[in-house]
């Protein structure tokens, strides 16, 4: 039996849209063992927003508030393109002593969108989440 990773993805703009679409494909289409646990986006009307909360993932508007669920999250995608969110996501981490939740920022999203060979992944224009 697979280890299901669990991940969270900060930031639904351009970027993190795209991201998802395809980490949403390859979950459903090809049964990776990845699950979208939480997402945060500042836009909680947004279409891609409200599909996730129509799947009963959690919609957080404050991307902080991810934080609170712990190990229940493995990976934390920022694609804010916000190096001051992340600051804030690492101290929010240390303080709560969470030790297994790593955050992944927009550089790793690029890595696998390479493995994903699906061209170019648009670049953040730095639009915070």
């Amino acid at each position: 039996m697979s280890h299901n990773v669990k991940v969270a993805l900060l930031g639904l703009g351009e970027v993190g849209e795209k991201f998802a679409e395809h980490f949403l494909e390859k979950i459903q289409e090809d049964g990776v063992n990845v699950e979208i646990v939480a997402v945060a986006h500042r836009n909680l009307e947004s279409p891609v927003a409200l599909g996730f909360a129509h799947s009963k993932v959690p919609v957080f508007k404050d991307a902080m508030e991810v934080v609170s669920m712990g190990a229940k999250v493995d990976i934390i995608f920022d694609l804010t393109g916000d190096p001051d969110l992340r600051k804030k996501l690492r101290a929010a981490l240390q303080e709560s002593h969470n030790q297994h939740t790593v955050i992944a920022p927009e550089v790793v999203a690029h890595l696998l969108w390479n493995f994903f060979g699906e061209g170019e992944l648009p670049r953040s224009s730095r639009t915070g989440y």
